[in-house]
């Protein structure tokens, strides 16, 4: 228990100090999950738009394919990344493995099912009749897809929360693909893992504080963006 307090103590005064390395570790991981978060968004939300919207041969497949890669397990896809980026694999000559671009791809791939599969739900749940009455009134395609995301924002707001929430928190996929590199590589969740196992409390539970602190945040706004949303409550 002493340990823990001691290590407590210490932890907020590299908080309240603004330790470098401590801000460093921070900045790397919000970069890394921002892009993967802004890549998967742009993917993500056509496609779930498309396959809440439209029926298709095979769509089944696809849907539970999409269902099946919202529990893909980060180690996983760390290691596929990891086989593809290396000197023998089919992408090595890009020189990504070990560098923040590695990471971004990895955790791209963790977010785009989850941000797919909650657009989609959300899509799907749109009166057909509204599709309808706005072609009708002569609404262009592009004018009736932001129609459709606007009607489902708690919906996709959600979606793109909880892809967020999921990879900032992830440390399979990016400590293979990354590295754990000091000053390169180095984000939240790896960094915990290895001052963990060198003994070093008092910076692996700032990183702790600060990675629980992100992710609730990130729930806090969920919920009070979808209060303010939803026209019931």
């Amino acid at each position: 228990m002493e340990i823990f307090l001691n290590g407590l103590r210490q932890a907020l005064a590299l908080i309240f100090s603004m330790d470098p390395n401590l801000l460093e570790i921070v900045r790397l991981s919000l970069l890394v999950s921002g892009a993967a978060m802004f890549i998967a968004a742009l993917l993500g939300l056509p496609a779930g738009l498309l396959l809440g919207l439209k029926d298709f041969p095979g769509k089944r497949v696809v849907v539970a394919v999409v269902y099946t890669g919202m529990g893909l397990p980060p180690v996983v896809v760390g290691l596929t990344i990891y086989l593809l980026l290396s000197r023998q694999g089919p992408l090595g000559q890009l020189a990504w493995l070990f560098t923040p671009k590695a990471m971004i791809a990895a955790q791209t791939i963790l977010a785009l099912p989850l941000i797919i599969g909650f657009t989609m739900t959300a899509v799907a749940a749109i009166p057909s009749a509204l599709v309808m009455q706005l072609r009708s009134l002569g609404a262009t395609r592009r004018q009736i897809v932001l129609t459709l995301l606007y009607e489902a924002r708690a919906g996709v707001l959600a979606a793109l929360i909880a892809g967020f929430g999921a990879i900032i928190s992830e440390v399979g996929s990016v400590l293979i693909v990354g590295g754990n590199i000091e000053h390169k590589t180095r984000v939240l969740t790896t960094a915990i893992v290895l001052e963990t196992r060198k003994g070093n409390f008092s910076l692996a539970i700032a990183l702790g504080i600060i990675l629980l602190t992100i992710t609730f945040s990130a729930n806090w706004l969920l919920l009070h963006l979808q209060g303010r949303l939803d026209p019931r409550q």
